[in-house]
């Protein structure tokens, strides 16, 4: 989770002033995906801590939706673009680690976390934060339908719903491909056939969660009241809309359709700064960084920190979403995406 809020330019950089550093690398750069928010928010203000503490100065290379990001990676493995990796997920992380994007590192607070979610990281990388993948709803949409809100997956592609949903490309977007693994997971074999159904109702798909979101949502001004998003989504459209102190998000959440998807950060292979990378993800992982995560990425973290109210009110943790395994994802993931786009065409 995530995991997405707010877009920034895919090259950016953004560098944080530093303060002089005595001995080893004096700056370090944070490769991580566009819609990573650092300018003008808490976390700029976390790294620039970092750099007052230690004396080293934090670049943020924005390198596009996750997808992308992994895939820039995987072909400069050994030869990266940055220090550290934020947000490769465990529906790509198998791919990033086969490819030898990373070297193994798992940071020591890591000890204290969910021991589900440090497992997922394979020894290589370290979970930084989690969340679930979702259909969302517009709520006044469907309060001024004939319509009630699905609440199951199998009833996206029921006939009344035709025309009402968008979904992300599973090649180029991480939500794309968690709510394939979704429908996979869900239904095993038959989830060709479902996507069949999708495709006879009109489902859109979008390169990205960006264009899908604040493109073809109705609560942009698009035509579609249903979207691929997250569970944590409704937090968002609380504090951003026109009550910040509503009772009820003017989204809602299809839990039936929800997907885990746990975000790490890495060490990438090549660096000339592997001291300092394992330092810098030790930050991430602390309180004084994850505390900030919720209200600026939208998603949960890892650490134990408090939550914002709005959080714990709006968003959606399912019980027991289905996962596949990284090893399942890498074994299925190419022929499924290519199944996927013969489908969808």
């Amino acid at each position: 989770m995530n995991t997405r809020i707010l877009t920034l330019a895919t090259t950016a950089l953004l560098a944080i002033t530093a303060i002089g550093c005595s001995g080893g690398a004096d700056e370090l750069t944070l490769v991580t995906y566009s819609s990573f928010p650092a300018a003008d928010t808490d976390l700029n203000d976390a790294l620039a801590a970092f750099t007052e503490e230690t004396g080293i100065t934090i670049n943020i290379l924005n390198a596009g939706d996750t997808g992308t990001m992994v895939t820039k990676a995987v072909l400069a493995s050994g030869n990266p673009e940055g220090d550290v990796m934020w947000g490769v997920d465990n529906t790509l992380l198998s791919r990033a680690t086969a490819a030898d994007v990373f070297e193994p590192f798992v940071a020591e607070t890591a000890s204290t976390f969910d021991d589900q979610l440090v497992a997922l990281g394979n020894g290589i990388v370290t979970p930084v934060d989690f969340g679930d993948v979702c259909v969302n709803y517009d709520r006044a949409w469907f309060d001024n339908s004939a319509l009630e809100p699905p609440t199951t997956l199998d009833a996206l592609a029921d006939p009344a719903y035709a025309g009402l949903l968008a979904v992300q490309h599973p090649g180029t977007s991480s939500p794309g491909l968690a709510f394939l693994l979704s429908t996979i997971a869900r239904l095993g074999d038959e989830w060709t056939t479902y996507w069949e159904d999708l495709v006879t109702n009109d489902v859109l798909v979008t390169n990205d969660w960006e264009e899908a979101y604040y493109g073809a949502f109705t609560r942009a001004g698009g035509d579609r009241p249903l979207v691929v998003s997250y569970g944590s989504s409704p937090p968002f459209e609380v504090l951003y809309g026109n009550d910040p102190t509503a009772s009820v998000a003017p989204t809602g959440v299809i839990e039936d359709t929800c997907y885990r998807q746990v975000e790490f950060a890495g060490v990438l292979r090549g660096t000339d700064a592997p001291d300092e990378a394992r330092q810098l993800i030790e930050f991430l992982v602390s309180a004084d960084f994850q505390q900030h995560i919720p209200l600026n990425l939208y998603v949960f973290p890892v650490a134990d920190v408090e939550l914002d109210q709005v959080f714990i009110d709006h968003a959606v943790i399912p019980d027991a979403p289905p996962a596949l395994t990284p090893a399942n994802i890498d074994a299925g993931r190419a022929s499924w995406v290519e199944q996927w786009i013969s489908i969808t065409g």
